[in-house]
């Protein structure tokens, strides 16, 4: 067994304080090219927080 195994190791790795965190940039599609939400005005950034998003199932072949 090495280092690289030991699961505490790598939790401590991974482990980030808060100072060292930085904010994720979302990015979005918008008319056919790709843009940052922080960048929309406040009608843009509402809509964009209304959608809906939805998981599609698998259809099971019929008989």
């Amino acid at each position: 067994m090495n280092s690289m195994t030991d699961v505490q190791h790598l939790q401590d790795a991974l482990t980030l304080t808060d100072q060292e965190r930085q904010r994720c940039e979302v990015w979005t599609r918008v008319m056919g090219y790709h843009r940052p939400v922080a960048s929309f005005n406040i009608g843009k950034k509402g809509e964009h927080f209304e959608r809906c998003y939805f998981d599609e199932t698998r259809v099971s072949p019929s008989l």
